[in-house]
């Protein structure tokens, strides 16, 4: 345990390095490592597709007569997971990339290639300024033009936004004014139509009551649904707070209503009959007479005894 971690090794005096043979090796040797792909791309051969970040066991190998500022540029083979075809890409330091070179394809590579035409268009016309003055002169008006026509359209954008977007507070006020108004209308006619046909089922049915008479204890009363539509006039919703004609009328039957209310409640006390008073009498007459009291003491209840025992000798 305590030799994995000693970090100088033991050298015998009679060490002699020269005597180790020297390892030998390739220089385009493989070596097999754990990847992942780092770009989508599809398969030549199958068509599958290869998703960005899938893994692989790849052979890693450096690329011989090529390098960028003194940096290597390695290459990767895998294999398809479908068909295990080879594909191989390899690194890519003056873009910081990747580049595919058998075997597939790389997808979603517009912009690249955009960007690509865009830099090589640059390069071309700056080295045709520096080779033609003259050149140069014309691509500066030319651009001078467009920069003024791109702010000309762009002030006309702007003035047909200012247009469209000009807002008069003050009529947006009355618009919505009037909309309110009108809003109210409809709904106060709404609610006396409602009204309307309410009152006027009612004046349709009127519910009378008989009067009844005070010596008579059956109460007659009779339902009657009368069509007063010609001789009634039409109400409205403000006609309940005007004095009512028939209030007289109303008053009494309020008052016959509890005039029975109080002869149910009231009861007559009827006058007993004389064979009840004899017997109401009697009885307290014989709670009223009151109890002598015993004192003859023992000598009277001993003739008491005596007087009893001749009767029943006798």
């Amino acid at each position: 345990m305590g030799e994995r971690k000693v970090l100088n090794k033991y050298y015998p005096p009679d060490f002699d390095p020269s005597k180790i043979p020297r390892l030998r090796l390739p220089r385009d040797r493989q070596y097999t490592v754990r990847l992942m792909a780092p770009f989508n791309m599809r398969c030549t051969t199958c068509g599958e597709y290869i998703y960005k970040g899938k893994k692989f066991n790849a052979r890693k190998e450096t690329v011989q007569n090529e390098e960028y500022l003194g940096i290597k540029i390695f290459r990767f083979y895998i294999k398809c997971t479908r068909c295990l075809a080879e594909i191989t890409f390899k690194t890519d330091p003056q873009n910081t990339d990747y580049e595919c070179e058998h075997g597939a394809t790389r997808n979603f590579q517009a912009q690249k290639f955009a960007e690509e035409e865009e830099e090589l268009k640059k390069q071309q016309r700056e080295e045709e300024e520096m080779n033609n003055p003259m050149k140069a002169l014309e691509n500066r008006t030319k651009d001078s033009k467009a920069e003024m026509d791109m702010l000309d359209t762009l002030e006309e954008i702007k003035d047909l936004n200012a247009r469209n977007a000009k807002v008069d507070i003050r009529e947006l006020l009355e618009t919505y004014h009037e909309d309110f108004v009108q809003e109210l209308i409809e709904k106060q006619k709404d609610e006396e139509a409602i009204i309307q046909t309410v009152f006027q089922a009612e004046v349709n049915k009127i519910k009378r009551l008989d009067d009844s008479d005070e010596d008579n204890d059956d109460e007659i009363g009779t339902i009657r649904t009368q069509n007063t539509n010609s001789t009634l006039p039409s109400k409205r919703c403000t006609d309940i707070m005007l004095p009512d004609a028939n209030e007289p009328s109303q008053k009494r039957r309020k008052n016959v209503d509890k005039m029975s209310l109080l002869s149910s409640m009231v009861k007559v006390k009827k006058k007993p009959s004389n064979a009840e008073n004899l017997s109401a009498n009697k009885a307290n007459e014989s709670s009223n007479t009151p109890k002598l009291p015993s004192s003859q003491g023992g000598l009277g209840l001993i003739s008491n005894y005596s007087g009893t025992s001749s009767e029943d000798d006798s």
